[in-house]
């Protein structure tokens, strides 16, 4: 569980939140799919409740480009209209679980957790995962088993950014800078497109004498969902600690969050992007 954390009332603050919501399944999902879809609803209850909602604005967004067209889907807490943007949990997800007359799933999920009104300090940035290429019509988050993954990005002023992966363990990797990156964050310039992960399209590592890891999604025998973090401000910050792990560094969700919290609160100009990711066996 996340402690208590006490702010100055300012409107920009970081404040704490609740919601709950009641997801109905129609026998096409899984269990995990249904409570993670009404954790996000809860989220999205949460921050309507405290900070009511506008028409047209994305919070955190989950990219996908079909048909040289974007799409936002649900999966994301940008497809909702609310002036909020959720920062981090506090404690876990509450589940209560039911069937209906046909035996279909109903998931009732409450959270709590740290917000704070969406405010124009945010610095703005795009940014799209790309499978198994390495243009933007490549965009997509479901992936297969064995799959490249890389990273499009652009920030519209010179800046820092940080990437990382959460897995369905409560385990947050770094992913950027690379493992064997001695930066706390990577350098980028105002307007200029970004491919990482990318040996052919990444050179800022080789220029460095970094090695520029390439990214494979794995999920051999079941589905699996992670959450990228994409982290941007042109402000210098600093990382979290994080322990050595199996080739990439790693801390747990829970202090992931903390860091996530109090690092926002000091830099009202970083800007956050949560992309969920699918990964399927192949069949």
């Amino acid at each position: 569980m996340l402690s208590a954390v006490v702010f100055l009332c300012h409107a920009s603050d970081i404040v704490s939140v609740s919601g709950e919501s009641t997801y109905y399944d129609d026998g096409t999902k899984s269990k995990t799919e249904c409570m993670r879809l009404a954790a996000e609803q809860a989220r999205v209850d949460a921050l309507a409740r405290k900070f009511g909602t506008i028409v047209s604005q994305d919070i955190l967004q989950t990219d996908r480009i079909s048909g040289n067209r974007e799409k936002n889907d649900f999966l994301a807490l940008s497809s909702t209209e609310v002036k909020g943007e959720w920062i981090a949990d506090d404690g876990e997800p509450q589940y209560e679980f039911s069937h209906d007359a046909q035996a279909n799933l109903i998931v009732k999920c409450r959270v709590k957790g740290k917000a704070k009104e969406i405010s124009n300090a945010s610095a703005q940035f795009e940014a799209s995962v790309l499978r198994n290429g390495t243009d933007l019509r490549h965009a997509d988050n479901m992936f297969r088993d064995g799959d490249d993954m890389y990273l499009y990005f652009r920030g519209a002023e010179d800046g820092f950014v940080t990437v990382f992966l959460e897995d369905e363990e409560g385990n947050v990797y770094l992913l950027l800078p690379y493992p064997r990156d001695t930066k706390t964050r990577i350098p980028v310039s105002k307007g200029k497109e970004y491919i990482f992960f990318s040996r052919e399209q990444d050179r800022g590592g080789d220029k460095y004498g970094v090695p520029v890891e390439e990214m494979v999604l794995t999920a051999p025998d079941r589905v699996e969902y992670n959450r990228m973090y994409v982290i941007f401000s042109p402000e210098y910050y600093s990382r979290p600690v994080m322990k050595a792990g199996d080739g990439l560094p790693v801390m747990k969700s829970v202090d992931f969050n903390k860091w996530l919290v109090k690092t926002r609160h000091n830099d009202e100009k970083m800007g956050v992007r949560a992309m969920n990711l699918q990964i399927s066996p192949r069949q």
